[in-house]
């Protein structure tokens, strides 16, 4: 991808403006009126900065991060007809993937040129980890921009600039993107300073790549989110993390609730209600027998 200044040049993304989207990406599965509906758009379409911006917002309002298939060893699918099936239809959430695929997709539609990359997920660690998540780099007449609707309680609420250094600042958070060699790393501001969410490089991927990712992802012992339940959603002002029994909040003040030795009952009601998830009677009773047998084999209900 060709790069002036560390920005995406604007002859390429002339090229991606009039470029057919890819097919194996699924698009033509999207049904966009049910998408809109779905989070409570009815904005202008237009492939605009403005049009960007009131998407994601409302994205990130109206659908919720969570694991919900993969604590109940179903996995998951990245066929665009199952992830609108699920986060469009069925008032579901999902975790990343699902997310900025769905999300891509309805700004393909729309007319932007979107480029679907992978990211290592940092948490402030210093190792390399897996590429576990995925991040959009989307274009505009105002410049290229970074758009990530899917990482959780921590993640922006507004696209970021692709552009070393500018600090971003949203209701009670803090975001900006820096350079370490050939890589992006976005970075969230703390009390105790700047904390490192994830990197990534823009470079060419494919279906299968995230399908490989998405498949460690949803199964593997070592996943974050195999064996335990996880909601997450973040406002401007609090990020909340549910994690099985117990219920952390971030306040924009510094404070930080935990409720702990949440009952099975009590954790469905968050995510029926904080989180705004939409349950099926079956699911609520393989949530919580999965709750309540510290992630023993299942028994079909």
């Amino acid at each position: 991808m060709a790069m002036e200044n560390g920005a995406l040049s604007s002859g390429t993304l002339s090229a991606q403006r009039g470029r057919t989207p890819d097919p194996q990406w699924g698009g033509d599965l999207l049904d966009l009126d049910a998408y809109l509906r779905r989070v409570g758009y009815d904005g202008p379409l237009t492939a605009s900065t403005e049009t960007l911006f009131a998407l994601h917002r409302a994205h990130k309002d109206t659908i919720a991060f969570e694991n919900l298939d993969v604590a109940l060893e179903r996995g998951v699918s990245l066929d665009l007809g199952d992830v609108q099936r699920k986060l469009v239809g069925a008032g579901r959430g999902g975790y990343c993937f699902e997310h900025n695929l769905l999300f891509a997709a309805v700004l393909e539609r729309l007319g932007f040129p979107v480029t679907r990359l992978l990211a290592r997920v940092r948490q402030g660690r210093p190792q390399i980890r897996y590429r576990a998540h995925t991040v959009l780099i989307v274009g505009t007449g105002a410049g290229p921009w970074m758009a990530d609707v899917g990482f959780g309680s921590e993640g922006l609420l507004d696209p970021l600039p692709l552009a070393a250094g500018p600090v971003t600042r949203v209701g009670a958070w803090s975001w900006r993107l820096v350079r370490e060699e050939d890589q992006w790393v976005l970075q969230s501001l703390h009390e105790d300073g700047w904390f490192d969410l994830y990197s990534f490089r823009e470079e060419r991927h494919f279906l299968v790549d995230f399908e490989v990712s998405n498949y460690y992802t949803a199964h593997h012992s070592r996943s974050t989110f195999t064996g335990k339940v996880v909601a997450m959603r973040g406002t401007e002002d609090v990020q909340q993390t549910l994690a099985n029994g117990e219920l952390t909040t971030r306040h924009g003040d510094g404070r930080t609730e935990r409720r702990s030795a949440l009952s099975g009952d009590e954790v469905l009601d968050l995510l029926r209600d904080t989180f705004s998830i939409r349950l099926t009677d079956q699911d609520a009773t393989l949530l919580r027998q999965r709750l309540t047998s510290e992630f023993l084999p299942l028994q079909e209900a």
